[in-house]
Parts: C-alpha cells; structure tokens; sequence
C-alpha cells in the first residue's frame, strides 16, 4: 500500500512540476533596483550566502521569488538528490530539509537556516527597503 502511495505522488509531482515552473516564471517579480555602488555592496554581502533548495518545491519557489524581488544573487545548492550539497546540508543543518539558507559570518561560523518565512524574513531584514 506505502509503495501505491508514493507511486501516486511521484506521478502527481511529474505532472504537476511543468505547471509549478511555469507559474514561477510568470510571477516572478521584477528586481529593485539600486545604485551600481549599492548593489556591489549587496552582491559582496550576498557572497556569504547559500540556498539548499530543491527546484520544484514550493516553499523554495517562495524564497528564490523574494530573492529575485531583492534583486539578491545568491548561490543555490540543488539538495534535491544524494550528492555533495545534499551531504553538507545534513552534516551541517543536522537535516535535509529545505529551503535552508546558510549564512556564514565574519568569523567563520555557519548559521543554518530553515523555514521559508524565517529565510524571507532575515533577508527582508537584511536587504530590504529602508
């Protein structure tokens, strides 16, 4: 019965992945746009951050479309299978939940972050209007 189960969803997610894409290509919103100075800050900011995310997955979409919306390069680590991203994700969050965005500081340290509000949230904070 488990196997009918996650056969039906794996059919279900093939099915419904192309309409998920396209819906996020269609809303994805336009960048703010900021100072050429202003910006090369922001892109050096930005250079501390990772996404683990896996491509079609919803709350990943919600992150990655505030990530456009802040006009944020941030690097984006495919999670979705077994493999070096997928690895350090739970070696490193303790999980492998995503989205999880990592926040390396000043000193080296890794901050783990999980939730896609909690993640929208600190880059609101971070990057948001004044």
């Amino acid at each position: 019965m488990k196997s009918l189960i996650r056969l039906f969803f794996r059919i279900l997610r093939l099915i419904l992945t192309p309409f998920l894409l396209l819906g996020h290509a269609l809303a994805t919103p336009r960048g703010v746009t900021r100072t050429p100075d202003a910006q090369a800050a922001v892109d050096a900011h930005t250079r501390k951050l990772a996404l683990y995310h896996f491509p079609t997955c919803p709350f990943c979409l919600k992150v990655r479309r505030a990530m456009r919306r802040l006009s944020l390069d941030i690097e984006l680590r495919d999670a979705r299978h077994a493999g070096p991203h997928r690895d350090a994700l739970v070696a490193g969050g303790g999980k492998p939940q995503v989205p999880c965005l990592t926040i390396t500081g000043e000193d080296g340290s890794v901050t783990w972050l999980y939730e896609s509000d909690a993640i929208i949230a600190y880059l609101e904070r971070e990057f948001g209007a004044a």
